[in-house]
């Protein structure tokens, strides 16, 4: 469903320059132009060649401008696409910490961040954070939050994140579990619109343990925790065996599904929708979304990327900035 014009633009930061993100800029201003208004903070020397430019000072000249938008934010070194380089680090985020000034301040509606490229973030400017999600959380101080992987078909969270499959258990912890939960739920209320969100649960073991003769999780700790947050007024199923959840009569009985670990959540959204997917940030004091893939440096600077999860992405940040509004 298209979205509706924000009244303030979308902040879109201009992730790794030597990756697909400058060309993804280009391609969603040509799809979306001034039906949905973004501008781009980045160096504009980074964009294709012959890619049309409007530069602006400040985000209330994005209405009218006959080319991408662009807030300079210049860069020392040379552009390589597909070789990151180290002297763009600081740049990139730095682009990043803008964009959220931006829209804390009011000037733009919402943060749509480019893919980044970690390692070249770490090697540059020894950037501390495991990515995008975790250095958002740190410049607007907020102890934790949630990703969302979102399309039109299916919206699932992942408990616990990058880490090692043999590290989930000891780290899905009652705490964890009740934020997770807990964020989601204020999440579909606030961003999405949903006065009273149903979510699913998913175990952690195969079938969801069966009872304790394949793992004691469920058991233990995750029905414990979803009977707790019943008890408080929350639509909640589970657990629930994982294998089961993701058909499309099971998908029709919730709004949101809760995965134990990464692939657990990302594989199902990934093989029903992968063009379309769109990462979601919740629990932050600003609406952030970022298209669900990464900087494709092996194809960067031929021109064949596809634009769609940001596209995406940008409708999305429009209707969830509307739904706090």
């Amino acid at each position: 469903m298209p979205a509706r014009p924000a009244a303030r633009p979308i902040a879109l930061s201009c992730g790794e320059p030597s990756g697909i993100g400058p060309e993804l800029a280009q391609k969603a201003w040509e799809a979306l132009g001034a039906s949905l208004p973004f501008f781009w903070i980045g160096d504009p020397a980074h964009l294709p060649a012959g890619c049309p430019v409007t530069l602006i000072e400040h985000a209330g000249q994005v209405a009218g401008a006959v080319g991408l938008p662009v807030l300079p934010h210049p860069m020392p070194g040379v552009l390589t696409p597909g070789t990151p380089n180290p002297a763009h680090a600081q740049g990139v985020i730095d682009a990043i910490a803008r964009g959220v000034d931006l829209v804390r301040s009011s000037e733009a509606a919402a943060l749509c961040t480019a893919p980044i490229h970690k390692k070249a973030l770490q090697d540059g400017a020894g950037f501390a954070h495991p990515g995008h999600t975790e250095y958002l959380a740190a410049l607007t101080g907020t102890p934790r939050v949630v990703m969302m992987l979102a399309s039109d078909q299916l919206r699932v969270v992942p408990t616990t994140i990058h880490i090692p499959l043999r590290d989930v258990p000891a780290a899905l912890t009652r705490e964890l579990l009740l934020d997770t939960i807990r964020i989601t739920h204020a999440g579909l209320i606030r961003d999405f619109g949903i006065p009273s969100p149903r979510i699913a649960i998913a175990g952690l073991n195969p079938h969801a343990g069966e009872g304790g003769k394949m793992g004691t999780e469920e058991l233990d700790l995750i029905a414990p925790v979803i009977a707790e947050l019943q008890a408080g007024g929350m639509d909640l199923a589970g657990p629930m065996s994982a294998d089961t959840m993701f058909h499309a009569a099971a998908r029709a009985r919730y709004d949101a599904a809760i995965c134990m670990y990464h692939d657990q959540a990302l594989i199902p959204i990934k093989t029903l929708d992968f063009d379309r997917g769109v990462n979601v940030t919740l629990g932050l004091p600003i609406v952030r979304t970022s298209p669900d893939h990464g900087t494709a440096l092996d194809i960067a600077g031929r021109g064949v990327a596809n634009a769609t999860s940001l596209i995406e992405a940008l409708k999305m940040a429009a209707r969830m900035s509307e739904a706090r509004a």
